[in-house]
C-alpha cells in the first residue's frame, strides 16, 4: 500500500483506460489533494480578507487554476486596474505553463484519436499534475495516459475549488499571515517531489543551479531575477547534462 505523501509508483500499470482513470483519482487523493486544497484554503481566506466576493474566488479557481496568476489577478483587480491589465498580469504569471504543456503534449498524444481530446486533457496542466504526469504517464501504455492524467488532474481541480470555498468561509478564524503561508504549501510540495526523485541528472542539476542562482541573482535584480535564473539556469542545466561525461554523475532513469 502506498504510504501517505509517497510518490506514485512509476512502474505500476493498469488493466484498461477506465482503470487508469480510477487510478489517477486514487493517487491524487491524499497528499497531492490535501496540499493543494490547503493552499487554496489560504487563497480563499485571502480573497475574503481583501473584501472581494466568493464568486470572484471560485470563478478564478474554476477558470485559471494557478495560484500565482490568481494572486496577481486579485492584486490588480483590487487596485481597480483595467481588464487588459488584469489579462496581462494573469498571462505573464502563468506563462510558465507554456513550456510545460509543450513538453507534455507528445506524451499524451494518441495516434488515430481526435486531437481535441489531448488538448482538453492539457487544460488540466498545473504544477502538481504536470510533475506527477511527467513521472507516471511515460511508463503507462499510451491509451492509458490521458485517462490517468484526467483522473488525477480533475481530482486536484475539485480539491482546489473546495479549498477556495472553505477558506473563504473560514477566513474569520484564519489570520492573514497563515493564509499567505498556506498559499506556499504547493510550491514547497512541488520542490519536495523533485528532491525525492532525483534519478535524472538533468533534474538534479536544474534544482542545484536554480536554487543557488536564485539566491544570488535576487541581490542583483529582485524584479527580473526569477525570469533570468529560470531561463539561464534551465539552459545551463540542460547543456551541462548533455555535455558532461556520464561517468561523472551516472544517475539516470
Amino acid at each position: 500500500m502506498r504510504r501517505f505523501g509517497q510518490l506514485p509508483d512509476s512502474s505500476q500499470t493498469f488493466d484498461s483506460p477506465a482503470s487508469a482513470w480510477r487510478g489517477g483519482i486514487t493517487e491524487a487523493i491524499g497528499a497531492p489533494a490535501l496540499v493543494l486544497g490547503a493552499s487554496y484554503l489560504g487563497f480563499g481566506s485571502f480573497v475574503h480578507q481583501s473584501g472581494i466576493g466568493v464568486d470572484f474566488a471560485l470563478a478564478s479557481t474554476f477558470s485559471a487554476w494557478a495560484l500565482p496568476g490568481q494572486v496577481a489577478l486579485l492584486q490588480v483587480y483590487g487596485a481597480g486596474a483595467s481588464l487588459a491589465a488584469m489579462f496581462m498580469a494573469v498571462a505573464l504569471a502563468n506563462l510558465r505553463f507554456l513550456p510545460m504543456t509543450v513538453a507534455f503534449l507528445p506524451i499524451l498524444a494518441m495516434p488515430k484519436r481526435p486531437a481535441w481530446r489531448v488538448y482538453a486533457a492539457a487544460m488540466l496542466v498545473a504544477v502538481t499534475a504536470w510533475a506527477v504526469g511527467m513521472l507516471r504517464c511515460p511508463q503507462l501504455p499510451r491509451e492509458q495516459r490521458a485517462p490517468y492524467f484526467v483522473g488525477f488532474g480533475l481530482t486536484l481541480w475539485l480539491a482546489s475549488l473546495a479549498g477556495t470555498a472553505l477558506g473563504y468561509w473560514l477566513s474569520t478564524v484564519v489570520p492573514l499571515s497563515i493564509a499567505l503561508g498556506l498559499a506556499f504549501l504547493n510550491p514547497v510540495y512541488f520542490l519536495l517531489m523533485f528532491v525525492a526523485d532525483l534519478r535524472q541528472r538533468g533534474r538534479a542539476l536544474a534544482l542545484l543551479i536554480g536554487g543557488v542562482g536564485g539566491l544570488l541573482i535576487d541581490y542583483v535584480s529582485p524584479i527580473w531575477g526569477m525570469l533570468i535564473v529560470g531561463l539561464a539556469g534551465g539552459t545551463a542545466a540542460y547543456l551541462a547534462d548533455a555535455l558532461l561525461p556520464k561517468r561523472w554523475w551516472p544517475v539516470r532513469v
